[in-house]
């Protein structure tokens, strides 16, 4: 039980790190906005996405939100990520494409280790 929940937040924690976190820089970074403008996206989409993205990445660190919100939580990052790997990838090619899979396996991994947590 111990073991399952080391990886449940270390690879929880890593997807918001590296996949969720970057919502704050769509507000502050130059660069980042500039990056939502170059993939072709209006920029309040950029706002939606990162408003979404800090929601989401409360829902899924605080433990006492339900297990039910959580579900959807997990559903919004997996588009939200699958929906970065078609877009950099159709945009700046595969390479780049790359990059969102990073927090998108985390996010699986997360996820698996969320029911078994559940099911304990």
């Amino acid at each position: 039980m111990k073991k399952t929940k080391v990886i449940y937040w270390i690879t929880t924690l890593l997807a918001m790190l590296t996949g969720a976190s970057s919502a704050f820089m769509y507000f502050t970074s130059p660069k980042f906005i500039e990056g939502y403008r170059h993939l072709g996206f209006p920029d309040y989409f950029r706002i939606e996405l990162g408003i979404a993205k800090i929601i989401g990445m409360l829902i899924l660190l605080l433990p006492f939100i339900p297990s039910r919100i959580k579900e959807w939580a997990y559903v919004g990052f997996g588009i939200t990520f699958i929906s970065g790997i078609i877009a950099h990838s159709i945009v700046d090619g595969p390479g780049l494409g790359f990059v969102p899979m990073v927090p998108l396996v985390f996010l699986v991994i997360s996820y698996i280790y969320f029911h078994k947590l559940r099911n304990a």
